[in-house]
């Protein structure tokens, strides 16, 4: 997994409220196991009966940072939505809310769901449709949006979520760079009860 520390990227917009992980990546596509190509299929059905779609536009090449609707990643648990959504070049989703499942699936393979206020929502959702070229600058160490007005925003994140995004590991990763310090526990704290014994 890629470590997010800070970076500046450009903006495109959905600001359609209530997204499901349906819309995000259709079910057609879950029979994988692999994430490659994903990238692809994401919003497949709207961007085949909308040609004027965001995502078939020439401003969504680059463009790092997704703005959505209210309630962004609800319906069914899918770790394939946020799969498809880095597959596309996606490193945050900004939203007012979003589906617990699908923002706890994003945070484990390094996509950062923000959670910002209404009015900020709605500056960024005009920002990516009036300046396709406009910029935000994200820097998770101090969990903060910078606007291309120099306005900073903050967005919480949990901390324990927070350092590993920095460092770039899930929670296996996190546990298998712990392995000395289990192994000194385990060495100071025999087992109690023999566990391979039967009774």
């Amino acid at each position: 997994m890629q470590p997010i520390t800070s970076f500046t990227a450009k903006m495109i917009a959905i600001p359609n409220e209530n997204v499901d992980t349906d819309q995000i990546i259709p079910a057609r596509f879950l029979k994988v196991t692999d994430k490659s190509g994903l990238g692809e299929a994401l919003f497949t059905d709207w961007r085949t009966r909308d040609p004027n779609f965001v995502l078939n536009q020439p401003r969504a090449k680059g463009a790092h940072v997704l703005v959505a609707g209210d309630n962004f990643g609800c319906g069914s648990s899918r770790e394939h939505a946020p799969w498809a959504l880095l597959g596309f070049g996606f490193r945050a989703v900004i939203s007012t809310s979003f589906a617990d499942i699908f923002c706890n699936n994003a945070l484990k393979n390094g996509l950062l769901p923000i959670v910002v206020d209404t009015q900020t929502q709605q500056q960024l959702l005009s920002l990516a449709e009036e300046d396709p070229a406009a910029q935000i600058r994200i820097d998770l160490a101090a969990q903060a949006l910078t606007l291309p007005d120099g306005r900073a925003v903050t967005f919480p994140i949990d901390a324990f979520v927070k350092q590993m995004l920095l460092q770039g590991v899930d929670e296996l990763g996190y546990l298998l760079d712990k392995g000395d310090t289990i192994r000194y526990y385990e060495r100071d704290h025999p087992q109690a009860v023999n566990t391979l014994e039967r009774a």
